[in-house]
């Protein structure tokens, strides 16, 4: 699978140490200590080549491995910031775009006690010596994927850490170095902390996951923000295909997967019957092939819903509603789907199919809905399930799908819209107090919009 070089067999040797890139506030709020995590790239990284024995390649955009000539790949991280106990420490590492399908090895993982290495200095006659436990293995490798090994056993806390990569295959593998931005390697920690004061969060978008630069922008966001994320469809452009998963949503909002209660969208579908997104995210999506489930955070219950089924009133998952809201003890209720049975959006129309479900949700005495679909941020004021203003029972909703996929215009304005945003990406953090929640849009690093306020539960 080495593209630009002659695949032959490889002896690889990958050595990290790492910088912090971002702490990640954990899961769910929980009253005893949690996870946060935390994720770190290079500070430095290169290859080596017993070809040409003086050369340093600091700068290239991807680590070599390869047996004959051999190729060696060298990596650098310096872990800082995590509190508590390491309880899980996985590298991540993108194969190269280039020709050729995959190679049979990716390698063996093996620690190293040199940590001192400079990227610009390291040569063949200058390469660490390969001489810790070993850590674990790859198989088989594809080109264009992400691949993890778990080093937990040797990452323990803070500090300087180096692995080597060896492989006597003989069809070599090219990764990609710090240098190529968003497939550059991760190391991503998990430690155990104490948790963020005050109540419960839910934080998150839609529309989320391409090959631009949206998605990691609000992935960043979410790095330095508790609590349990949602997802109001189209997580990941264009087809939802494994693939896409892969390369797209889980090197971004990927990272907080363990925290995350995603709802699935028509691009996610654009696989048949979405297995991409199933297979993705497993059994936190709820039951496989249904899409929808609920789950409780503090005093509230929150159900996530699938716009891409049927909703009719007497459907499936219509009852299945009704009959969850009615066994739910919370005062406090939030709901989250893709398509927006209320919107400005010039791209999307409002969906009618949905409104049985807001009429369910309505009729329980809801408090909150998200939607996706159009790809911008909108507030409006509580309405009930015809749109009408209703300040005493009617249900504040958001569009919500500024995750990180390219924005979407207005059109005509509709009745109640408080509140628009068609230009910057972010995420909707939601505090869920005992009996209301505050809302605040939080933006993109280099922007200023923002929408804040309060609305009390029924």
């Amino acid at each position: 699978m080495s593209g630009r070089r002659a695949p032959l067999a490889v002896l690889a040797v990958t050595v990290l140490t790492a910088t912090a890139l971002t702490v990640v506030a954990s899961s769910d709020q929980l009253p005893a200590a949690q996870a946060a995590t935390s994720t770190f790239t290079p500070a430095a990284d290169t290859f080596v080549d017993s070809s040409a024995a003086g050369t340093n390649y600091g700068t290239s955009g991807q680590i070599g491995v390869d047996g004959s000539p051999t190729k060696r790949a060298f990596l650098k991280f310096a872990v800082s910031g995590t509190s508590g106990t390491v309880t899980s420490a996985k590298l991540r590492i993108h194969t190269d775009d280039v020709s050729g399908a995959q190679s049979p090895s990716g390698g063996a993982f093996r620690a190293t006690t040199n940590t001192s290495w400079a990227e610009t200095g390291v040569t063949w006659n200058s390469q660490p010596a390969i001489d810790g436990a070993s850590l674990g293995s790859l198989g088989s490798v594809a080109r264009n994927a992400w691949y993890e090994v778990d080093v937990t056993s040797y990452v323990t806390g803070n500090g300087t850490f180096s692995i080597a990569i060896t492989s006597t295959s003989s069809d070599g593998a090219d990764y990609d170095s710090r240098e190529s931005g968003t497939t550059a390697p991760q190391l991503v920690i998990t430690s155990g902390t104490t948790p963020p004061p005050g109540d419960p969060v839910l934080v998150g978008a839609g529309d989320i996951a391409d090959s631009g630069s949206g998605d990691s922008a609000t992935a960043a966001l979410l790095d330095n923000i508790g609590g349990t994320v949602f997802t109001t469809g189209d997580n990941v452009y264009e087809n939802g295909t494994s693939g896409e998963f892969n390369s797209y949503y889980n090197p971004t909002w990927g990272r907080h997967k363990a925290r995350t209660k995603p709802s699935p969208g028509n691009h996610d579908y654009n696989t048949s019957g979405a297995s991409g997104y199933y297979g993705y995210f497993g059994s936190v999506a709820g039951p496989s092939g249904r899409g929808y489930y609920s789950y409780d955070i503090g005093n509230w219950h929150v159900v996530s819903l699938n716009s891409n089924i049927s909703m009719s009133a007497g459907s499936a998952q219509e009852q299945w509603l009704r009959a969850d809201l009615a066994a739910s003890t919370k005062p406090c209720t939030a709901a989250y789907w893709h398509h927006p049975l209320f919107t400005s959006g010039a791209n999307h129309a409002p969906s009618t199919a949905t409104r049985p479900l807001f009429q369910a949700l309505y009729d329980n005495n809801a408090d909150l809905v998200l939607f996706g679909h159009n790809h911008q941020y909108e507030r409006f004021a509580p309405q009930n399930p015809t749109g009408g203003l209703d300040t005493a029972r009617g249900i504040r909703t958001f569009v919500a799908g500024m995750g990180g996929a390219s924005h979407y215009g207005f059109g005509t304005i509709k009745p109640n819209s408080e509140a628009r945003n068609n230009d910057t990406h972010g995420v909707l953090k939601l505090t869920l107090h005992s009996n209301s929640f505050d809302w605040q849009f939080v933006p993109e690093a280099g922007r200023s919009y923002t929408d804040s306020g309060s609305t009390n539960c029924h």
